[in-house]
C-alpha cells in the first residue's frame, strides 16, 4: 500500500491527501501543532523512521524568516530516502511581476520573497524524484470570493490592467496526483486557463449570490493589509501547458465561472431570485 508522509497539512495538502486516503493510501501528517494521529514536527525519533518508510513525501510548509524549516530539519533525510516521489507546494510568486505577461516554468525566479525562491530551487535539487508545484491564487469551498462577498470583505480596486491567475483547490489535488502516475520530476505550474482581474471574480461572485458590487476604489483608499497590497503590486498570467502535456492534467474548473459555480453546488448556496 502506498504511504504518503505530509509535512504541514493545510488547505491544499488536505485536498490532496483526502483524495488519496479515499483511494486506500496510508497518510501520515507531520505538524507543529499535531492533532490525534499526527506526528509532531519536533519529534525526530518518530519523523525520521516515517521518512525512511514513506513511498511518497509531500511538503506544503512555506519558508519563514529563517528559511524552509522542513529542509533545515529533515532535508538530509528526505534527500537520502528511497521515496518514489517527492513533492513541494510552492507559489507562482517566485516569478515576480511580469507586467501582465505570460510566465511558464522556464521563467527566472525573480519574486520579491527571496526565501520562497530559495526554497523552490532547493526542493527541485533535493531528490531525483522531486516535483515542485507552483500555485497561483488558491480558492475553493470555504475560501473563495463568495465568502468574501458574503462577509462584506470584498474589494474592487481601480487598477484596469491588473491580472492574475488562480486555481481551484480540487485542481491542485488533481495535478499533484496526476504527477504520481505521469510525467518526469521538475517544476509545474498548476493554474486555470483564464487569468483575469480580481474585479471580474468579485463581480461574478456578487452576481451569483445576489449582492451589489462593492464600490470601485483607488488602491490608496482601500485600506488593504500589507499582504493584499503586495498581491496588487504584481501582475502576471501563468501558463499551464507543461502540466497539461506531461502530467496529462486538465483542470476541472478551467475558469473562475466554473469554479465558483462548483463551490455554490458543493456548499448548497441558494442562487439569487430571477430578475
Amino acid at each position: 500500500m502506498p504511504f504518503m508522509l505530509v509535512f504541514g497539512p493545510g488547505y491544499a495538502a488536505n485536498a490532496i491527501t483526502d483524495t488519496l486516503a479515499a483511494e486506500g493510501w496510508e497518510i501520515r501528517r507531520v505538524a507543529r501543532n499535531p492533532r490525534p494521529g499526527d506526528l509532531a514536527f519536533a519529534d525526530r525519533a518518530a519523523v525520521l523512521p516515517a521518512i525512511a518508510a514513506a513511498s511518497h513525501i509531500l511538503s506544503s510548509v512555506p519558508p519563514g524568516a529563517e528559511g524552509d524549516p522542513v529542509l533545515a530539519t529533515y532535508g538530509a533525510a528526505i534527500a537520502a530516502s528511497r521515496a518514489r516521489w517527492v513533492g513541494y507546494l510552492s507559489s507562482t510568486g517566485v516569478y515576480g511581476d511580469a507586467a501582465g505577461g505570460w510566465v511558464d516554468e522556464s521563467a527566472p525566479l525573480a519574486g520579491r520573497r527571496g526565501g520562497r525562491n530559495i526554497a523552490d530551487a532547493a526542493w527541485l535539487a533535493l531528490h531525483p524524484q522531486a516535483r515542485v508545484f507552483r500555485l497561483p491564487g488558491i480558492y475553493g469551498p470555504g475560501r473563495s470570493a463568495l465568502d468574501r462577498v458574503a462577509e462584506g470583505k470584498a474589494h474592487r480596486i481601480d487598477l484596469p490592467k491588473q491580472v492574475f491567475s488562480r486555481v481551484h483547490v480540487a485542481d491542485i489535488a488533481g495535478g499533484v496526483i496526476a504527477s504520481i502516475a505521469h510525467g518526469p520530476p521538475g517544476a509545474y505550474n498548476l493554474a486555470d486557463d483564464a487569468p483575469c482581474s480580481q474585479n471580474r471574480v468579485i463581480e461574478a461572485a456578487c452576481d451569483l449570490i445576489g449582492r451589489p458590487w462593492p464600490p470601485l476604489l483607488p488602491l490608496a483608499e482601500a485600506n488593504l493589509s500589507p499582504m493584499a497590497l503586495a498581491f496588487y503590486a504584481e501582475n502576471r498570467r501563468v501558463a499551464n501547458g507543461k502540466a497539461r502535456r506531461l502530467l496529462r492534467w486538465q483542470p476541472r474548473h478551467p475558469d473562475f465561472h466554473a469554479g465558483l459555480r462548483a463551490i455554490m453546488r458543493a456548499e448548497a448556496r441558494p442562487a439569487p431570485p430571477a430578475g
